[in-house]
């Protein structure tokens, strides 16, 4: 009698276990070898690619238009076909502020040029003199002003007045140049201490002679925050009170990029603070902590599409404007609309996922919201403080 003879199984290459299916049960490795010509390896970076796509589309539409659809799904065991909540967060926390980034940079870049073109035009109050002798009477006229100002707030504007004072003296001296006469008043008679005014400033951890010191705070941490403290001073100072359009343009960029550069990292900071509320809020729905975290998750992430949707409209209806009034008008609707529907947003994600009446959802919605409002002020004023003091 024939005996039936099992055919040959393959084993997996690394642990020698039977294969049931394209990659191993036991330890996770592919069947497929990687030794392939260079056009397979093509296909499955595009198969890889389309693989990822297929869940971005499967993703994003429910995250914004269906309150907690995400999260529930999750709670269902249904992931597969979703991009994971950290993921999808994270992502979209970097696209978002880097959009915002760009719209910030282009609002201070606009202003700044506004302003530089002001300054030019008024940069010079002796243009219209014609004698050395006007020049004089103007430039006293000037200094009167001045004088008058340092007298009024001595201790907040005295060194840019000072500042103001050193350079109508040397405008002065310009025109007097350009009048073919002698400057009456050279470089030498500015005030003591101008040059050093408009030389760039060495920051320094005791700026003003004022340390910042908490008593409950490790040594080391005092310092640091102190640097950070004085730092952030000497930039803001550069970037609002410097007389040369070029250094506040730099200042203003510095500032701008050091904060976005940490905004990400608070924003991390951020999630399980949002979770640990909702566990505190709603501890008698005995649910993990990790339930919390992935609500929070995709709250976050919703957050963050829907403020980078509201940022690209904001600067499409920008650019739109001048050509067509009434298209940018109809993109300023759906700007407003997408920043109404985030608080909707929340609350229904809220009511769907635990599940309690619209009386306890509100008020427990409005208890978590404030909570999370001065959470939020106190990390962003950190992080604000760490990237300024850069």
């Amino acid at each position: 009698m024939n005996e039936l003879i099992e055919a040959g199984k393959l084993h997996c290459a690394n642990c020698a276990t039977p294969l049931e299916g394209e990659f191993c049960h036991h330890c996770g490795q592919s069947m497929h070898s990687v030794l392939k010509p260079v056009h397979h390896m093509l296909e499955d970076g595009m198969d890889m690619f389309l693989h990822v796509d297929g869940r971005i589309l499967h993703t994003v539409p429910p995250l914004l238009t269906r309150p907690g659809f995400l999260t529930m799904e999750y709670f269902a065991g249904r992931r597969q076909r979703y991009v994971a909540p950290f993921r999808l967060m994270f992502v979209l926390c970097l696209l978002a502020f880097f959009a915002v980034h760009l719209a910030v940079n282009a609002v201070v870049n606009k202003s700044l040029a506004t302003a530089v073109q002001t300054d030019s035009t008024a940069s010079n109050p002796f243009a219209d003199a014609r004698t050395p002798q006007e020049v004089q009477a103007a430039l006293a006229k000037q200094i009167g002003g001045l004088e008058a100002a340092r007298k009024s707030a001595p201790a907040v504007a005295g060194a840019g007045i000072d500042v103001a004072e050193n350079r109508l003296r040397d405008a002065a001296s310009k025109r007097e140049a350009e009048l073919g006469a002698t400057p009456a008043r050279a470089s030498s008679a500015r005030k003591p201490g101008a040059a050093q005014l408009d030389r760039p400033v060495h920051l320094s951890s005791k700026l003003d002679g004022q340390t910042f010191h908490v008593g409950w705070l490790p040594q080391f941490m005092n310092d640091r925050v102190d640097v950070y403290l004085h730092r952030t001073k000497a930039n803001f100072k550069e970037a609002f009170g410097s007389e040369d359009p070029d250094a506040r343009q730099l200042a203003r960029e510095r500032l701008i990029t050091g904060v976005f550069a940490v905004l990400p990292q608070a924003m991390v900071v951020m999630v399980p603070l949002f979770a640990l509320l909702l566990k505190l809020f709603y501890v008698f729905r005995r649910r993990l902590y990790m339930e919390h975290l992935i609500v929070a998750l995709h709250s976050h992430a919703f957050l963050f599409l829907a403020l980078l949707l509201a940022t690209l409209l904001g600067m499409f209806a920008g650019w739109l404007r001048p050509h067509a009034g009434w298209a940018g008008r109809g993109v300023d609707y759906l700007q407003t609309a997408i920043l109404l529907w985030m608080p909707a947003y929340l609350l229904m994600m809220q009511k769907r996922v635990y599940r309690q009446g619209w009386p306890m959802t509100l008020l427990k919605y409005w208890c978590v919201g404030w909570c999370y409002f001065w959470l939020l002020g106190g990390v962003l004023l950190v992080a604000a403080v760490m990237g300024a003091g850069h």
